[in-house]
């Protein structure tokens, strides 16, 4: 991945963004595999850039473009994001479409289990992730100017030929549970139901910045949102914390959540139930063995771009894409075999 053009940069936003002003540096975030994240420091702030990466990429894939659209789109709701500030669809600027967007200060985490938090102020970040995704799947689309944000029709008969098709163009080796998971995911595909949100499509505690408080400032991340079904969010939630803790599972596997003041999955969905006023707590079944599949699929790309030297860290994809078998047979454990 080849490093920015700082002079190139500071050119073009010192005449797109009004009040920037150099001199730039930059700095690479540790994250963003799918798109490469860089910090800004100029003379004028902070700033945060995302790009799409360079080289031949899977279709659809590295929206930067809907993330700009989403972030601007709820700057009025009080779901809290960074300021869009510039999106460049010129590719020969860096290479590659990015937007810009405010650097919002915040503490975040990889690892859920937050180790530096006591057990009250560790269930203020998970009440509060619990109330912000309440907040986002009330936001009313047709007021923001998001109508048209997904295609209509049953979300997760959309999402499984999507991801199928993804998965298949990044296919590298067979995995037998992938493809039993497939099978399974489309014999058991859920009637549509009619209800409709903004979705985040892939809420987890490191896509968040938290104030001093623990309170959600910032949501980040936008690449998979469209419009769905709203306990796809619940659901990638939950199916996160299934697996391993560390920061490369990223999950609460094994760990004892009663005595670190973490809720349990059962007390997380009861919550997000009350608070968006479903009258029962709802089957989560479909929703997390959907999104076992749908990390497995996405780490497959991650792999892939890997393999192709497309990657923003080729050896970090090369490990990531090892959890592909991990994540199809944690959800056929779950789904079929008890």
């Amino acid at each position: 991945m080849a490093a920015l053009d700082l002079e190139k940069v500071e050119n073009y936003l010192t005449a797109h963004i009004p009040g920037f002003k150099g001199p730039l540096r930059a700095e690479k975030t540790a994250t963003g595999q799918s798109n490469p994240t860089f910090i800004l420091h100029a003379a004028s702030g902070t700033y945060v850039l995302r790009r799409k990466p360079e080289g031949n990429l899977l279709k659809s894939a590295h929206a930067v473009d809907r993330e700009f659209r989403v972030i601007s789109a709820l700057a009025a709701t009080d779901v809290p994001v960074p300021k869009a500030l510039h999106l460049c669809e010129d590719d020969g600027v860096i290479g590659s479409m990015f937007y810009v967007m405010s650097h919002v200060a915040g503490r975040n985490w990889v690892d859920p289990r937050t180790q530096d938090l006591d057990a009250d102020a560790r269930g203020q970040v998970f009440d509060s992730m619990n109330e912000t995704l309440v907040r986002l799947h009330a936001v009313d689309v047709a007021a923001v100017g998001l109508s048209d944000y997904g295609k209509p029709g049953n979300y997760f008969a959309r999402q499984v030929g999507r991801w199928t098709s993804q998965y298949r163009a990044s296919e590298t080796e067979t995995i037998p549970d992938m493809d039993a998971l497939i099978a399974w995911l489309e014999a058991n595909m859920p009637a549509d139901d009619g209800r409709v949100s903004l979705v985040h499509g892939d809420w987890r505690i490191d896509n968040l910045l938290f104030d001093g408080q623990g309170r959600v400032n910032a949501v980040l991340d936008w690449e998979l949102s469209t419009l769905g079904h709203p306990f796809a969010d619940l659901g990638y939630q939950i199916m996160q914390w299934q697996m391993p803790p560390g920061k490369t599972g990223r999950g609460l596997a094994g760990v004892d959540r009663a005595s670190l003041g973490i809720p349990s999955d059962a007390a997380y969905i009861e919550s997000y139930a009350r608070r968006a006023g479903l009258s029962d707590v709802p089957d989560l079944t479909y929703a997390i063995a959907f999104s076992f599949f749908r990390m497995a699929a996405i780490l497959q790309g991650v792999k892939k771009r890997a393999l192709d030297g497309n990657a923003s860290d080729p050896q970090g994809g090369l490990a990531l894409g090892a959890y592909v078998p991990m994540f199809a047979a944690a959800a056929l454990d779950r789904v079929v075999r008890g």
